[in-house]
């Protein structure tokens, strides 16, 4: 009994340790490669540089006319996280996102552990949860606050177990200042975890006021607060085309036409031939990871729904898929309600083979996301397998060399590679927006969006030559200008 108890004991150390390794040779490694990206990576970075300074940013890295950030997307969780960019610069979001994402895992084995019952299930809840292709995605695709909000639900679970109501109202509000569509999926949330509290009045009656706190700070957030940052006036993020204009007029849908809705959602209801079959490929990935056992607890299934509502009625096809921050919140949903019927079999043998295979499953799935999907998702930012995942065609250590001849407080164009890695200033400039800048740093080996790259190639021979920059730096993989002392802004 000791040796075993030991033997427990390092389960969930190694597990972290396990994979802190593998988040790292993702998201640091795409990050020291350049493949983290003005947005959202450098958006974030130069907001982290603000908030420190405790100052709103602006939004002009992408948009020419200044805009409160709160205005594209509420979260809050930025102030809290800003300060550590002090010492860990550019690397500061790639770090915490997987520093939260380790913690969501804990959070998983905790709420298992706390129930005798269940406790058997725990290590492989965890490791489901740390295997869940949203996780592995959103990881490959720069930084999202509903990343760190996602990773924090599994601990209002557990401060629920627990009956600690003041924490989980604390965690409550961590997981509303991610981003401003999490209010809706927390009030959802919560009203799934009334059945598995309703026998306790303190926590049935809690969970009744964080389903009215979510749903009201739902409403302020999107119909006063962010229309009164925006310059329009307006939330500009509802893209929903097929149910309303309006959250209300989707509502009103989605309550009359229920059988249409559901119809939507596994269709490609815009038309467009790239979402063809983008939903199919989702829920086989979410069939194989278990959805159906969620039949038998269907309170996981409400508390799913806004998930599924957001990303399949969206007029947008990248969002119905496997790949980008898009699935991330599935993660902890399922791992908890698959896991909880598992942890029903009797049979100690059974369960552990059932929780084996849902493991495996996991695996696969995220193997598929790496290997083959149907949806386009930039593969070399997920094979960590491969020789691709930590090269370049061009040396990564000299551009980094290079970048250091930019000064910290110059204002900054940048093409949008660089950004995240130049962000940490007042004011800097996705390329080729230029504006104020006094040095512009470019580099044809790198993704020219938003140009085409014949627009991209005519527009810097233009800068380099039209006698108001001087080349402060120039080889085969980059381009350093810094503008000449009077001349007047572009």
């Amino acid at each position: 009994m000791i040796k075993t108890a030991q033997y427990r004991n390092w389960q969930l150390p190694a597990v972290v340790v396990f994979f802190a390794i593998i988040y790292s040779l993702i998201t640091v490694v795409n990050h020291y490669n350049f493949r983290t990206y003005a947005l959202d990576m450098g958006v974030y970075t130069n907001a982290l540089y603000d908030y420190v300074r405790l100052q709103w940013n602006d939004s002009t890295i992408w948009k020419p006319v200044a805009e409160n950030l709160l205005a594209d997307h509420f979260d809050l969780s930025l102030f809290f996280i800003a300060p550590l960019s002090l010492l860990m610069g550019s690397y500061t979001l790639p770090l915490m996102q997987i520093f939260f994402v380790l913690l969501g895992g804990v959070g998983v084995y905790r709420y298992f552990m706390l129930n005798p019952k269940q406790a058997p299930v725990a290590i492989y809840a965890t490791i489901f949860f740390y295997l869940f292709f949203g996780i592995f995605a959103a990881l490959a695709f720069d930084y999202h606050g509903n990343v760190v909000a996602a990773a924090l639900v599994p601990w209002f679970f557990v401060q629920l177990r627990r009956n600690k109501l003041l924490p989980a109202f604390l965690f409550l509000l961590a997981i509303l200042f991610g981003k401003e569509n999490m209010s809706l999926w927390m009030a959802f949330v919560s009203l799934g975890l009334l059945a598995n509290h309703w026998r306790q009045p303190r926590v049935r009656y809690f969970l009744i006021f964080a389903f009215l706190f979510s749903i009201l700070y739902f409403y302020l957030v999107l119909q006063v607060v962010m229309p009164g940052l925006s310059n329009g006036g307006t939330y500009t993020h509802f893209g929903y085309d097929a149910v309303g204009s309006t959250p209300g007029e989707a509502i009103v849908t989605i309550l009359r036409h229920p059988i249409d809705v559901v119809k939507i959602m596994f269709t490609n209801h815009t038309g467009d031939p790239f979402g063809d079959y983008v939903k199919l490929e989702l829920w086989m990935f979410l069939v194989a990871c278990g959805l159906p056992l969620l039949l038998l607890r269907p309170q996981y299934l409400v508390m799913l729904a806004p998930i599924f509502f957001q990303k399949l009625l969206s007029n947008t096809h990248q969002h119905w898929g496997v790949g980008y921050q898009y699935s991330v919140e599935f993660a902890p949903i399922i791992a908890i309600g698959v896991f909880s019927v598992v942890a029903l079999i009797p049979n100690k043998y059974f369960k552990h083979i059932a929780a084996t295979v849902l493991v495996l499953l996991s695996v696969g799935t995220t193997i598929r996301l790496m290997d083959n999907t149907h949806q386009y998702i930039e593969k070399t930012n997920l094979r960590i397998y491969t020789r691709e995942h930590y090269v370049r065609q061009h040396s990564v250590k000299h551009l980094h060399k290079v970048l250091k001849l930019v000064p910290d407080d110059a204002v900054v164009s940048a093409q949008t590679a660089f950004v995240p890695h130049l962000a940490l200033r007042d004011t800097i400039y996705q390329f080729p927006i230029i504006k104020d800048a006094t040095y512009v740093v470019v580099s044809n080996r790198e993704n020219t969006w938003p140009l085409t790259v014949d627009d991209f190639l005519k527009l810097t021979t233009e800068l380099e030559t039209n006698g108001q920059w001087e080349t402060v730096f120039k080889d085969g993989d980059i381009m350093i200008l810094k503008r000449k002392p009077g001349e007047s802004n572009q």
